[in-house]
Protein backbone atom coordinates (compact mmCIF):
# COMPACT_ATOMS: atom_id res chain seq x y z
CA UNK A 1 0.00 0.00 0.00
CA UNK A 2 1.65 3.39 -1.32
CA UNK A 3 1.36 6.62 0.09
CA UNK A 4 -1.22 8.06 -2.61
CA UNK A 5 -3.64 5.12 -2.02
CA UNK A 6 -3.11 5.49 1.64
CA UNK A 7 -4.18 8.85 1.82
CA UNK A 8 -6.76 8.27 -1.15
CA UNK A 9 -8.09 5.70 0.66
CA UNK A 10 -7.95 5.26 4.25
CA UNK A 11 -7.18 9.00 5.97
CA UNK A 12 -11.03 9.65 5.94
CA UNK A 13 -11.66 6.71 8.09
CA UNK A 14 -8.85 6.61 10.39
CA UNK A 15 -9.78 10.28 10.95
CA UNK A 16 -13.98 8.98 12.04
CA UNK A 17 -11.71 6.08 14.53
CA UNK A 18 -9.91 8.79 16.34
CA UNK A 19 -13.24 10.93 16.65
CA UNK A 20 -14.97 8.18 17.48
CA UNK A 21 -12.41 7.65 20.72
CA UNK A 22 -11.77 11.80 21.07
CA UNK A 23 -14.93 13.39 20.84
CA UNK A 24 -14.21 16.49 22.67
CA UNK A 25 -10.76 15.89 24.64
CA UNK A 26 -8.24 13.17 26.00
CA UNK A 27 -9.49 14.07 28.99
CA UNK A 28 -6.82 11.48 30.93
CA UNK A 29 -4.01 12.85 28.86
CA UNK A 30 -4.64 16.36 29.41
CA UNK A 31 -4.92 15.25 33.19
CA UNK A 32 -1.40 14.58 33.85
CA UNK A 33 0.56 16.12 30.65
CA UNK A 34 -1.03 19.57 30.08
CA UNK A 35 1.85 20.92 28.37
CA UNK A 36 3.74 19.92 25.40
CA UNK A 37 6.71 16.81 26.59
CA UNK A 38 9.00 15.25 24.21
CA UNK A 39 8.80 11.29 24.32
CA UNK A 40 9.20 8.06 23.25
CA UNK A 41 7.39 4.32 23.29
CA UNK A 42 8.58 1.17 22.11
CA UNK A 43 6.38 -1.06 20.01
CA UNK A 44 5.91 -4.94 21.63
CA UNK A 45 4.98 -8.21 20.37
CA UNK A 46 3.67 -10.44 22.73
CA UNK A 47 3.09 -13.06 20.31
CA UNK A 48 4.08 -15.23 17.35
CA UNK A 49 2.33 -14.02 14.57
CA UNK A 50 2.87 -11.92 10.93
CA UNK A 51 2.47 -7.97 10.99
CA UNK A 52 0.18 -6.12 8.64
CA UNK A 53 -0.32 -2.49 8.80
CA UNK A 54 2.49 -0.63 9.88
CA UNK A 55 1.58 2.15 7.93
CA UNK A 56 -1.71 2.60 9.46
CA UNK A 57 -0.34 2.55 12.52
CA UNK A 58 2.14 5.31 11.88
CA UNK A 59 -0.32 7.21 9.80
CA UNK A 60 -2.45 7.67 13.01
CA UNK A 61 0.24 9.45 15.07
CA UNK A 62 0.84 11.34 11.86
CA UNK A 63 -2.50 12.36 11.20
CA UNK A 64 -2.66 14.07 14.98
CA UNK A 65 0.87 15.20 14.83
CA UNK A 66 2.93 14.89 11.54
CA UNK A 67 5.79 15.67 13.51
CA UNK A 68 5.46 12.32 14.85
CA UNK A 69 8.71 9.93 13.99
CA UNK A 70 7.46 6.51 14.09
CA UNK A 71 10.63 3.89 12.93
CA UNK A 72 9.88 0.16 12.76
CA UNK A 73 12.53 -2.59 12.50
CA UNK A 74 10.11 -4.90 10.67
CA UNK A 75 7.47 -4.79 7.18
CA UNK A 76 4.79 -6.04 6.54
CA UNK A 77 4.53 -9.46 6.04
CA UNK A 78 7.76 -9.98 8.38
CA UNK A 79 7.03 -12.99 10.41
CA UNK A 80 7.84 -11.76 14.41
CA UNK A 81 7.89 -13.29 17.95
CA UNK A 82 6.83 -12.95 21.38
CA UNK A 83 8.66 -10.03 22.93
CA UNK A 84 10.30 -8.81 19.94
CA UNK A 85 10.73 -5.21 19.97
CA UNK A 86 9.09 -3.98 16.38
CA UNK A 87 9.46 -0.27 16.55
CA UNK A 88 9.65 3.17 17.78
CA UNK A 89 7.05 6.25 18.39
CA UNK A 90 9.03 9.76 19.31
CA UNK A 91 6.98 12.55 19.97
CA UNK A 92 4.63 15.19 21.59
CA UNK A 93 3.74 12.51 24.98
CA UNK A 94 0.25 13.80 24.47
CA UNK A 95 0.04 12.35 20.96
CA UNK A 96 1.43 9.52 21.62
CA UNK A 97 -1.20 8.55 24.48
CA UNK A 98 -4.44 10.25 22.47
CA UNK A 99 -2.93 7.65 19.51
CA UNK A 100 -2.26 4.61 21.39
CA UNK A 101 -5.44 2.60 21.24
CA UNK A 102 -6.42 3.90 17.65
CA UNK A 103 -2.79 2.97 16.39
CA UNK A 104 -2.51 -0.31 17.93
CA UNK A 105 -6.81 -1.27 17.07
CA UNK A 106 -5.63 -1.19 13.31
CA UNK A 107 -2.04 -3.19 13.68
CA UNK A 108 -4.03 -5.75 16.10
CA UNK A 109 -6.77 -6.34 13.69
CA UNK A 110 -4.86 -6.27 10.46
CA UNK A 111 -1.74 -8.38 12.26
CA UNK A 112 -4.29 -11.03 13.16
CA UNK A 113 -5.80 -11.32 9.61
CA UNK A 114 -2.49 -11.54 7.92
CA UNK A 115 -1.45 -14.13 10.65
CA UNK A 116 -4.46 -16.63 10.14
CA UNK A 117 -4.76 -16.05 6.61
CA UNK A 118 -0.83 -17.46 6.39
CA UNK A 119 -1.46 -20.49 8.26
CA UNK A 120 -4.61 -21.09 5.45
CA UNK A 121 -2.24 -20.16 2.84
CA UNK A 122 0.65 -22.37 4.00
CA UNK A 123 -1.96 -25.04 3.40
CA UNK A 124 -2.67 -24.53 -0.58
CA UNK A 125 1.43 -24.03 -1.14
CA UNK A 126 1.97 -26.65 -3.47
CA UNK A 127 -1.75 -26.70 -5.09
CA UNK A 128 -3.06 -24.19 -7.88
CA UNK A 129 -5.49 -23.27 -6.24
CA UNK A 130 -5.74 -19.55 -4.87
CA UNK A 131 -7.12 -18.66 -1.67
CA UNK A 132 -9.71 -15.72 -1.51
CA UNK A 133 -11.22 -13.65 1.15
CA UNK A 134 -15.09 -12.46 0.95
CA UNK A 135 -16.99 -9.16 1.77
CA UNK A 136 -17.73 -10.53 5.07
CA UNK A 137 -15.77 -7.64 6.65
CA UNK A 138 -15.97 -5.38 9.51
CA UNK A 139 -18.07 -2.29 8.46
CA UNK A 140 -15.45 0.55 7.81
CA UNK A 141 -12.49 -2.01 8.11
CA UNK A 142 -12.73 -3.41 4.35
CA UNK A 143 -9.78 -1.37 2.99
CA UNK A 144 -7.11 -2.61 5.76
CA UNK A 145 -8.41 -5.94 6.37
CA UNK A 146 -8.69 -6.88 2.42
CA UNK A 147 -5.04 -5.18 2.55
CA UNK A 148 -4.11 -7.92 5.55
CA UNK A 149 -5.91 -10.68 3.57
CA UNK A 150 -2.90 -9.42 0.54
CA UNK A 151 -0.06 -9.40 3.40
CA UNK A 152 -0.62 -12.78 4.86
CA UNK A 153 -0.67 -14.74 1.17
CA UNK A 154 -4.05 -14.44 0.31
CA UNK A 155 -5.95 -13.11 -2.47
CA UNK A 156 -8.92 -10.29 -3.13
CA UNK A 157 -11.63 -11.46 -4.41
CA UNK A 158 -14.03 -8.30 -5.42
CA UNK A 159 -13.47 -5.66 -3.03
CA UNK A 160 -17.51 -4.08 -3.26
CA UNK A 161 -20.53 -4.45 -5.07
CA UNK A 162 -19.54 -2.30 -7.69
CA UNK A 163 -16.32 -4.42 -8.55
CA UNK A 164 -17.51 -7.53 -9.96
CA UNK A 165 -20.64 -9.44 -10.80
CA UNK A 166 -21.71 -12.65 -8.36
CA UNK A 167 -25.07 -14.20 -8.81
CA UNK A 168 -26.34 -16.18 -5.64
CA UNK A 169 -29.16 -18.24 -5.00
CA UNK A 170 -31.45 -14.85 -3.93
CA UNK A 171 -30.24 -13.45 -7.58
CA UNK A 172 -31.06 -16.77 -8.98
CA UNK A 173 -34.48 -16.42 -7.32
CA UNK A 174 -35.02 -12.48 -8.44
CA UNK A 175 -34.44 -13.52 -12.00
CA UNK A 176 -36.21 -16.45 -12.57
CA UNK A 177 -33.84 -18.60 -12.75
CA UNK A 178 -29.89 -19.87 -13.76
CA UNK A 179 -30.38 -19.34 -17.33
CA UNK A 180 -32.33 -16.19 -16.73
CA UNK A 181 -29.91 -14.55 -14.46
CA UNK A 182 -26.93 -15.19 -16.44
CA UNK A 183 -28.99 -13.98 -19.45
CA UNK A 184 -29.66 -10.74 -18.12
CA UNK A 185 -26.17 -9.92 -16.35
CA UNK A 186 -24.70 -10.40 -19.70
CA UNK A 187 -27.10 -8.19 -21.08
CA UNK A 188 -26.21 -5.30 -18.21
CA UNK A 189 -22.83 -5.84 -17.43
CA UNK A 190 -20.07 -4.17 -20.09
CA UNK A 191 -18.19 -6.80 -21.97
CA UNK A 192 -14.87 -7.16 -19.89
CA UNK A 193 -17.39 -8.39 -16.53
CA UNK A 194 -16.85 -11.93 -16.07
CA UNK A 195 -19.79 -13.57 -14.84
CA UNK A 196 -19.99 -16.01 -11.60
CA UNK A 197 -22.56 -17.52 -9.89
CA UNK A 198 -23.54 -19.73 -7.10
CA UNK A 199 -24.64 -23.32 -7.42
CA UNK A 200 -25.60 -25.93 -5.03
CA UNK A 201 -25.64 -29.23 -6.57
CA UNK A 202 -24.50 -30.53 -9.86
CA UNK A 203 -27.96 -29.89 -11.59
CA UNK A 204 -27.15 -26.07 -11.20
CA UNK A 205 -23.61 -26.57 -12.11
CA UNK A 206 -24.95 -27.83 -15.81
CA UNK A 207 -27.29 -25.17 -15.93
CA UNK A 208 -24.58 -22.32 -15.20
CA UNK A 209 -22.42 -24.24 -18.10
CA UNK A 210 -25.03 -24.10 -20.46
CA UNK A 211 -25.75 -20.57 -19.61
CA UNK A 212 -22.55 -19.23 -20.33
CA UNK A 213 -21.17 -18.44 -17.06
CA UNK A 214 -17.25 -17.80 -16.34
CA UNK A 215 -17.11 -18.73 -13.21
CA UNK A 216 -19.47 -21.45 -10.54
CA UNK A 217 -19.06 -21.35 -7.40
CA UNK A 218 -19.80 -24.74 -5.59
CA UNK A 219 -21.30 -23.56 -2.30
CA UNK A 220 -21.52 -25.92 0.77
CA UNK A 221 -21.58 -29.46 -1.85
CA UNK A 222 -19.78 -32.30 -0.93
CA UNK A 223 -16.07 -33.08 -1.56
CA UNK A 224 -17.35 -36.09 -3.92
CA UNK A 225 -19.48 -33.20 -5.92
CA UNK A 226 -17.32 -31.09 -6.04
CA UNK A 227 -14.84 -32.79 -7.95
CA UNK A 228 -17.17 -34.06 -10.59
CA UNK A 229 -18.16 -30.68 -11.21
CA UNK A 230 -14.31 -29.35 -11.39
CA UNK A 231 -14.32 -32.67 -14.10
CA UNK A 232 -17.46 -31.07 -15.91
CA UNK A 233 -16.20 -27.04 -16.05
CA UNK A 234 -12.57 -28.38 -17.17
CA UNK A 235 -12.32 -25.76 -20.57
CA UNK A 236 -15.45 -24.32 -19.95
CA UNK A 237 -15.26 -22.40 -16.72
CA UNK A 238 -13.53 -21.73 -13.60
CA UNK A 239 -14.95 -22.78 -10.27
CA UNK A 240 -14.55 -21.51 -6.87
CA UNK A 241 -15.17 -23.51 -3.55
CA UNK A 242 -16.84 -21.55 -0.87
CA UNK A 243 -18.83 -22.46 2.25
CA UNK A 244 -17.76 -21.77 5.92
CA UNK A 245 -14.23 -22.77 5.09
CA UNK A 246 -11.40 -22.10 8.09
CA UNK A 247 -7.92 -23.30 9.32
CA UNK A 248 -9.49 -26.31 10.37
CA UNK A 249 -11.15 -28.13 7.76
CA UNK A 250 -9.68 -26.68 4.57
CA UNK A 251 -7.23 -29.68 3.98
CA UNK A 252 -10.52 -31.62 2.96
CA UNK A 253 -10.41 -29.73 -0.24
CA UNK A 254 -7.07 -28.85 -1.42
CA UNK A 255 -6.82 -31.81 -3.62
CA UNK A 256 -10.25 -30.88 -5.27
CA UNK A 257 -8.63 -29.09 -7.85
CA UNK A 258 -11.34 -25.64 -7.86
CA UNK A 259 -9.33 -22.71 -9.04
CA UNK A 260 -10.16 -20.73 -6.15
CA UNK A 261 -11.44 -21.01 -2.58
CA UNK A 262 -12.93 -18.22 -0.93
CA UNK A 263 -13.02 -18.18 3.17
CA UNK A 264 -15.14 -15.64 5.33
CA UNK A 265 -12.84 -16.82 8.25
CA UNK A 266 -10.21 -15.02 6.93
CA UNK A 267 -11.72 -11.82 8.14
CA UNK A 268 -14.29 -12.41 10.34
CA UNK A 269 -12.58 -15.26 12.73
CA UNK A 270 -8.95 -14.11 12.54
CA UNK A 271 -8.19 -13.28 16.23
CA UNK A 272 -5.96 -10.26 17.08
CA UNK A 273 -2.26 -10.64 17.22
CA UNK A 274 -1.23 -9.29 20.44
CA UNK A 275 0.66 -5.99 20.71
CA UNK A 276 1.30 -3.32 23.13
CA UNK A 277 2.82 0.13 23.41
CA UNK A 278 5.48 -0.33 26.78
CA UNK A 279 8.16 1.81 28.42
CA UNK A 280 6.58 5.26 28.01
CA UNK A 281 9.11 7.92 29.00
CA UNK A 282 10.48 11.73 28.55
CA UNK A 283 13.35 12.37 26.44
Amino acid sequence: MNNITMKLNSDDLILNALKEDITSEDISTNSVMPHYQLGEVELICKEDGVIAGLEIFKRVFKLLDADTEISFFVHDGDKVKNGQKIGLVRGDIRVLLSGERTALNYLQRMSGIATYTRTVADMLENTNTKLLDTRKTTPGMRIFEKYAVKVGGGCNHRFNLSDGILLKDNHIGAAGGIKEAVAMAKEYAPFVRKIEIEVENLEMVKEALEAGADIIMLDNMSVKDMKTAVELCSGKAETECSGNVTKENIARLTDIGVNYISSGALTHSAPILDLSLKNLHAI
